[in-house]
């Protein structure tokens, strides 16, 4: 089994007992190994409240998938989830380990206001 077969099974997993409503949309996280990614999404409706990615000029500098881009990620989805006044999510780290980027998007989006 592969390191993406073990993702796919730790997020398919996850999946079935996370989910995002409209009070707690649900923030999924997302990374290549050049990039991140962060989606806040309604899954009742199926639609996405707000994103933030690394190749957006905002977010990152220079893009690369590390932990000062994953920290910038996470605190500008909180500030546009702040804008759109929802402050509670749940957590989706997509199958990936809660260490690291995962980490630091994480716990920079706590600093910026979200509750999860």
């Amino acid at each position: 089994m592969t390191r993406h077969d073990s993702i796919k099974l730790r997020h398919k997993r996850i999946r079935k007992k996370v989910a995002g409503t409209p009070e707690r949309p649900r923030l999924s996280v997302n990374f290549s190994g050049r990039h991140i990614r962060a989606q806040v999404i309604d899954d009742t409706k199926g639609l996405t409240l707000a994103a933030a990615s690394t190749q957006e000029k905002a977010a990152a500098k220079k893009p690369a998938a590390n932990v000062a881009n994953a920290q910038a990620v996470g605190k500008l989805v909180a500030e546009r989830l702040k804008a759109k006044s929802i402050s509670k999510v749940v957590f989706d780290r997509g199958g990936f380990q809660y260490q690291g980027k995962v980490k630091a998007l994480a716990d920079a989006a706590r600093e910026a206001g979200l509750e999860f």
